[in-house]
């Protein structure tokens, strides 16, 4: 150490010290939580990512473990959809998505097990074999359940185009 910095330390006495060590442990710890914050919403980023192309793929699977059992959407038009719902329309073919991509996504947490997501989703496909391509804003609410995400309700709105 130089004799500037012992001088430093000399005229702060424990107490100085022992501000500047509880301040750098401070800064630590919040650091690291914001990387831990930072981690999981990469993972609830990603899991919205992987959702949106279930739903394009028509993976049933994938879309029973990461719907709740009492998933709901709520559409543009008001009406709800179920989980079920949403799974007999992929499977039986009457709607079909060429694309389903998120995009402007923004994460809120909730303590540990609860996350909010909004964003855009643009949706081109077919319904009942008419065409679409709209884009809607969307609200998603994820609860973790057995360490993993999983959907139990959304809404979207329409956006003008």
């Amino acid at each position: 150490m130089t004799s500037c910095a012992l001088d430093f330390e000399k005229g702060q006495g424990k107490t100085g010290v022992m501000k500047r060590r509880l301040l750098t442990l401070l800064i630590s710890f919040a650091a690291a939580s914001a990387f831990a914050q930072s981690t999981t919403e990469n993972q609830v980023l990603q899991f919205e990512r992987d959702v949106c192309k279930a739903f394009q793929q028509a993976d049933i699977p994938t879309l029973e473990k990461t719907l709740t059992d009492d998933f709901t959407l709520t559409l543009s038009n008001g009406n709800v959809s179920t989980r079920a719902d949403e799974i007999v329309e992929l499977r039986s073919g009457k709607v079909h998505y060429d694309i389903f991509e998120n995009a402007g996504m923004k994460v809120r947490f909730y303590g540990d097990d609860v996350a909010v997501v909004i964003g855009q989703t643009r949706v081109k496909g077919t319904s009942e074999g008419k065409a679409f391509d709209r884009t809607v804003q969307f609200t998603d609410t994820l609860v973790k359940r057995d360490g993993r995400w999983q959907i139990a309700a959304g809404h979207v709105s329409r956006l003008e185009k």
